[in-house]
């Protein structure tokens, strides 16, 4: 390992994991291990789904943040704990401060997904909203820690939350013991880092491959530099890894022991969530996605069996909408296009019949008859469609133009 610390990082051993798995039972769900048949035909190989999604909080979160608050000592109990989280950390910090009986203050950034600013506030905990990105938003948190006293919780840069999401790694042997390949999404680094060390201390020959979203990728500079180091104004739809430096302690670990970082693009991660909701049935986040996209990106880059860690669900509506609708555009499944018609009662009517025909089944119509780009006796109309992949979008254009529409895009 070529990164060297300037102050010791403490260790996480398999030792440390299994101490948190004896610690979490009762508390943390065994999640389920499904298999998906639509991946395993494409990568050739059997592909599994590692349900973190479905575990209280509806994400992994809730592992670290019950090993690193029971392990306080009294009086730092007494004293509260703070967290800074998007959304997903915060619901584990605050349920598992409940069920520890210690009063709980999280800060979340200003933009994160009204569900989980109240679902947090639902487990117990006090809600502070602060900053635009996880990294103020932890700044913000230390501070109010500083002052009150209250202990800092982290999100993935200590040994406890490491040792926590590791328990995942444990239950993936448990439950898919043949497995060579396993994909888990990376913002800070502390699920990939958990789950490595459990697994590489048992199964060396197990690949990990870390995933990143394209627009907050900072472990691919950080491990080419042997060091952490921040990327700039982080952007990706997939709140839970938009974290714009990786942990020293996680940083360490994984750059010792996970075996790749890749990224995939948004359009990637919304393909992946439509994928787990329509085939698999399951409600996925982006970030707990990002394994999927992977796979989709080069099925056949991956071992198998390869094992697909779906790390959260907490997915807002409204931005459940919005990825849905880019990921049916991304498979060509929804199509956007003007053109202009004749400004004449039924020529619209007319036009729209042309769409049934082919089959193409009309979301939004938007119509306009004024503009200076058009002519006296012109509209220009513009559609939202949904069509049934790339080559009936080809269809859907080549018979507009063929009944005479001017089509601009």
């Amino acid at each position: 390992m070529n990164y060297r610390k300037s102050v010791p990082v403490p260790p996480v051993t398999l030792d440390d994991v299994r101490g948190a798995q004896k610690m979490l039972t009762g508390v943390a769900r065994v999640t389920a291990m499904e298999g998906s048949r639509h991946l395993t035909q494409l990568v050739g190989a059997p592909v599994h789904l590692k349900c973190e999604n479905l575990q209280r909080t509806g994400s992994f979160k809730l592992r670290g943040a019950y090993v690193r608050i029971a392990g306080l000592l009294p009086e730092e109990r007494a004293a509260g704990v703070v967290a800074a989280s998007a959304g997903n950390h915060a619901q584990g910090v605050a349920l598992a401060s409940a069920l520890l009986g210690v009063r709980a203050t999280v800060f979340m950034p200003k933009g994160a997904p009204l569900p989980k600013i109240s679902a947090t506030r639902e487990y117990g905990a006090e809600v502070r909203l602060h900053g635009q990105v996880v990294d103020e938003t932890l700044a913000a948190a230390q501070e109010y820690a500083a002052q009150t006293g209250a202990v800092f919780i982290h999100p993935f840069d200590h040994p406890d939350v490491i040792a926590g999401q590791g328990t995942v790694g444990l239950e993936i042997l448990e439950q898919c013991p043949e497995a060579r390949t396993v994909l888990v999404g990376v913002g800070g680094g502390g699920l990939a880092a958990g789950i490595a060390v459990a697994m590489k201390t048992l199964r060396p020959d197990v690949r990990i491959v870390g995933v990143q979203a394209a627009g907050a990728a900072a472990y691919p500079p950080s491990l080419a530099a042997g060091r952490p180091v921040a990327v700039e104004n982080p952007v990706t739809m997939a709140d839970g890894i938009r974290v714009g430096r990786p942990g020293e302690v996680p940083f360490a670990i994984v750059d010792e022991l996970v075996d790749e970082v890749r990224t995939v693009s948004e359009d990637e991660l919304s393909t992946a969530l439509l994928l787990c909701l329509e085939r698999a049935k399951l409600v996925v986040e982006p970030a707990g996605a990002s394994p999927v996209a992977a796979l989709l990106s080069e099925p056949g880059a991956f071992e198998g069996p390869v094992v697909a860690v779906l790390s959260g669900g907490n997915v807002d509506p409204v931005l459940m909408q919005r990825v849905l609708r880019h990921g049916m555009a991304a498979q060509g499944r929804y199509l956007a296009v003007r053109l202009r018609l004749t400004d004449r009662p039924g020529a619209l009517a007319k036009m729209l019949g042309v769409l049934s025909v082919v089959d193409a089944n009309v979301l939004d119509v938007s119509h306009v008859r004024t503009d200076p780009r058009l002519g006296l006796t012109e509209a220009e109309v513009e559609l939202h469609l949904e069509t049934k992949g790339p080559a009936h979008c080809v269809e859907v254009g080549d018979a507009l133009r063929a009944a005479g529409y001017l089509v601009i895009a």
